[in-house]
């Protein structure tokens, strides 16, 4: 059997943090620190975690059973994965273990993070020795809460209170920060699946694969060739060294009211120095550019046009136009991953835009006029200024409003 990543010593400095189902007064809104090693190891379950979410949670995963699989390869479709096809993946040669899970992607103040509904006693068994064995971090999962990925970003999103608001929409679910863990890769955020209805996400759209003793790469053409062109084939072990496989065809399926409806599945391709090739048939049916009031001609989302062009004119009537700096316009459709990252943001999608730069950078309150940005937000736009890391430059669709 292939030895699993994070086994033995490395098992002993797993990062994780177990936290309260409520938020520390104490705590300050300081910017969260760089995650550090172990804070607790304890495996027990007596007494039980409190359900933090009774109207969210399924059947508690008891203490783990059965033995651990190493998470090799991900699979993920734009629909709910069919029983017929899964038992022939199960059959393919190679395949030692599968496990169906969830999979969407959430947009987080510009980052589009994926979050997998799963049940907590079989995805465990993926996971890392020290992970899997934590009964307390899948007893809070179970319960309706979620397990994050242990890195800046996500503990930047979740603030003080450990709370994450799962999309843009005003009445998008938000649920508490049970534990922080390293994730299987490419997974972001955790959920369990009563979770799913709330997020619109499916529960059976993604399948993750154990080879056991098998080189993963072995199996990847028979996979791809008996699961079909539009599904994703992820090799985990190649994601865990560089961020994601550069060789696969990568889906995310945006979920919640606006983005999900606006974007709809989005499939693309990693070209190398931060650069994405989305699907040319998507962008065929959603990428334009046209001209709008002050800033001239811009290549957006066609959907965010409407929107787009009545801030402007109304920017215009108010006289305020001045207010907005053509020069220093930093474009909207940007295929590419966040700098430094290999995660997307609102600007794949061309629904987001950036004005002012010079004065409006990242971590700062910004220069741009209060009355712009007040006519952005009545036209269904979020401001990065009001993130917990603010972005003032940034304005992303968050509602899809009718102009008349």
């Amino acid at each position: 059997m292939r030895v699993r990543r994070g086994a033995g010593a490395a098992a002993a400095a797993a990062l994780l943090l177990l936290l309260a189902a409520c938020s520390d007064p104490a705590r300050t809104d300081a910017p969260d620190p760089e995650p550090s090693a172990s804070t607790s190891t304890t495996t027990t379950s007596e007494p039980a975690v409190p359900v933090a979410d009774p109207a969210r949670a399924v059947d508690p995963p008891g203490e783990r059973d059965g033995r651990l699989w190493s998470a090799d390869i991900l699979v993920q479709w734009d629909k709910p994965i069919d029983d017929e096809l899964l038992e022939r993946i199960e059959k393919l040669k190679g395949v030692a273990h599968t496990e169906r899970i969830g999979l969407g992607q959430v947009s987080l103040e510009n980052r589009v993070l994926t979050v997998a509904a799963v049940d907590p006693a079989g995805y465990r068994n993926f996971t890392q020795a020290n992970v899997a064995d934590l009964q307390e971090a899948w007893e809070r999962v179970a319960g309706g809460e979620m397990a994050a990925a242990d890195s800046r970003p996500v503990r930047r999103l979740a603030g003080k209170k450990e709370l994450i608001q799962l999309g843009s929409d005003e009445d998008a679910p938000t649920l508490h920060v049970g534990a922080y863990l390293p994730q299987i890769p490419t997974i972001d955020l955790v959920v369990n699946t009563a979770w799913a209805p709330d997020i619109e996400m499916a529960t059976d759209n993604g399948v993750l694969i154990s080879t056991d003793g098998t080189t993963p790469a072995t199996i990847r053409r028979p996979l791809e060739r008996l699961v079909g062109e539009d599904a994703s084939v992820q090799m985990l072990d190649v994601a865990s060294r560089l961020g994601l496989d550069p060789d696969a065809k990568l889906t995310a399926i945006p979920t919640g009211g606006t983005l999900g409806s606006v974007v709809g599945t989005f499939r693309y391709t990693v070209l190398g120095g931060g650069r994405i090739a989305p699907d040319p048939a998507w962008v065929r049916a959603n990428i334009r550019t046209e001209a709008v009031p002050i800033l001239g001609s811009v290549t957006c989302h066609k959907d965010l046009f409407p929107q787009l062009r009545a801030a402007l004119l109304e920017v215009e009537q108010r006289g305020l136009a001045g207010a907005i700096d053509p020069g220093q316009y930093a474009g909207c459709y940007y295929p590419r991953f966040i700098a430094n990252t290999t995660t997307l943001s609102n600007h794949s999608f061309g629904l987001a835009l950036d004005l002012n730069t010079a004065g409006n950078q990242r971590g700062t309150v910004g220069e741009i006029d209060r009355d712009v940005v007040a006519i952005f937000k009545t036209w269904g736009f979020a401001w990065g200024g009001d993130w917990r890391w603010t972005d003032p430059m940034h304005f992303e669709l968050s509602e899809v409003k009718a102009v008349g």
